[in-house]
């Protein structure tokens, strides 16, 4: 690779504030400050969420913020005795969900979409769809939380829910089923538990 256009891909990384925002310095928030999401800020999130890539340009993961006292009075039932008060305190719920007919949203994004779409709409699909619509669009889960902490919030993912309940009451007659539930907002660092400890790089990753 000649040395000018190794240079021009370096100059993308990164600086230390940006990766600290990102990563090192952000927490999963346990408790929020009572100040409001705007809706244009969760839509800049989505956005730029939707540029992680996605097996195909699938893009699967929809979205539902519950942000208002009827959607998170719905959503309550759902939830597990040690996240209910933290996400009814929560500015914003995002329930995040994966479409198991992604596949027909295939023609607007992928030139090949016709062949795609046959492989997972015919008889005995279903199962494949499902493993690849919830792979992809939990990918696009965890871009949503790193585009939410680019646009300066804090996310609290979690996964003590009735999936049952949540689909029921959220999306009945869709064909969206929920993957798990991120509280969104300005953190009550005072709320924030010590951080746990992580694995070292070589105790995840080998090289050979």
């Amino acid at each position: 690779m000649p040395d000018d256009v190794l240079a021009r891909k370096r100059l993308r990384a990164l600086g230390a504030y940006d990766t600290q925002t990102l990563f090192e310095s952000a927490r999963t928030a346990q408790g929020f400050l009572p100040i409001p999401v705007p809706s244009e800020l969760l839509r800049r999130v989505v956005e730029l969420a939707q540029w992680g890539p996605t097996s195909n340009n699938s893009l699967p993961m929809r979205v539902i913020f519950a942000t208002s006292p009827e959607a998170k009075a719905q959503l309550a039932p759902a939830l597990s005795e040690g996240n209910l008060a933290k996400t009814l305190a929560a500015p914003v719920t995002a329930i995040v969900a994966a479409d198991m007919a992604f596949y027909e949203h295939f023609p607007a994004r992928f030139r090949s979409a016709e062949s795609f779409r046959k492989r997972y709409s015919v008889e005995g699909g279903a199962d494949a769809a499902r493993t690849f619509a919830t792979q992809n669009a939990t990918l696009q889960g965890a871009y949503l939380m790193l585009a939410a902490r680019a646009c300066g919030l804090d996310v609290g993912p979690m996964g003590g829910f009735d999936r049952t309940i949540v689909d029921r009451d959220f999306f009945d007659g869709t064909s969206l089923a929920s993957l798990w539930l991120c509280n969104i907002g300005y953190a009550d660092d005072s709320a924030a538990r010590p951080r746990g400890p992580r694995l070292t790089a070589d105790e995840v990753a080998s090289f050979r």
